[in-house]
This record gives structure tokens, C-alpha cells and sequence, in this order.
């Protein structure tokens, strides 16, 4: 046997009768009929739009003023220019670890980034996590290697 939509019902206690504000104090909601004392909120025909504060300078007319942007996902790099490259031997390797031992690089914390300023007179096999294109061609013109760390490439052979 089907039950006809006619038939069908909350379930108990699922519907609640509408509260009857402002019928006398036997209520429970009399006297202000839950409005508090005075004020905007308690006068009828209230509208206080969302954003507004009350006469302050509302925080979407503010922020406007402040300016600037922080993006959470921008990764910082230590920069590293060839001149400080060019205190290490010929043929010698360079990496994050040997630019921190040469007291280049304050930490080892962030990524390192080499930039193609100043001029690279040796031939050096220089890793790290990101080059600068004029910096890669002026490696490899000196008879340089250039490896990334953490590249596609690297992961492929490692």
C-alpha cells in the first residue's frame, strides 16, 4: 500500500509554532518582544544594511586606502649575481650548500636564484634552485654546467 502525498507529514518535532512576540508579559516575549531597549535595532521598521557600522568608516571603504596585496603563495628566492660566482676555483661545483659555506648566502632556508650580474670568468658546474636565461648563457659561454634543483629533468635520472 502507497502513501499519497496527501497523507505525508513532518516528523514529530520537526515544525515549530511561529512565536507570537509582544503578547503580554504571560508570554515570555512581551514588554519589548525581544528587542532590547531603545535604539535603531529596536524601532520599528528597521533596516541596518550588513555592512554598516554604525556611522564609522565601513571596512570596504577603508581597505581601499590601506593598498598593496600580499600574495600567500609567492615563493621568496635568495639571489646570487655571477660576480660572487667567480671567488670559487676553476672546474669547481657550486651549490646552495658551497655559496653558504663561502659565506654568499645568509641560509639555507629559501630557494636561490642566480642572476646574471657582474661576469663569470671560470668554468663552473653551478646548481641551484633557479637561473635567470642570461644568467644560464653566460655559464655555459664561460664552459659551465647549469643544474635546477628539483627540476623534471633531475628527478627523471636521480
Amino acid at each position: 500500500m502507497s502513501i499519497g502525498a496527501e497523507e505525508l507529514r513532518p516528523a514529530r518535532g520537526a515544525t515549530h509554532s511561529k512565536k507570537r512576540v509582544g503578547r503580554g508579559n504571560g508570554s515570555g516575549h512581551g514588554t519589548y518582544a525581544g528587542k532590547g531597549l531603545k535604539g535603531q535595532k529596536s524601532r520599528s521598521g528597521k533596516s541596518v544594511r550588513p555592512a554598516f557600522e554604525g556611522g564609522q568608516m565601513p571596512l570596504a571603504r577603508k581597505m581601499h586606502v590601506l593598498r598593496g596585496f600580499n600574495n600567500r603563495w609567492r615563493v621568496p628566492f635568495q639571489p646570487v649575481n655571477l660576480a660572487a660566482l667567480d671567488r670559487f676555483e676553476e672546474g669547481a661545483s657550486v651549490s646552495p650548500e658551497s655559496l653558504r659555506a663561502a659565506g654568499v648566502l645568509k641560509h639555507l632556508r629559501e630557494p636561490v636564484k642566480i642572476l646574471a650580474a657582474g661576469d663569470l670568468s671560470k668554468r663552473l658546474n653551478v646548481t641551484a634552485h633557479r637561473f635567470s636565461a642570461a644568467a644560464r648563457a653566460k655559464i655555459e659561454a664561460a664552459g659551465g654546467t647549469v643544474t635546477v634543483i628539483g627540476s623534471a629533468e633531475e628527478e627523471q635520472a636521480g
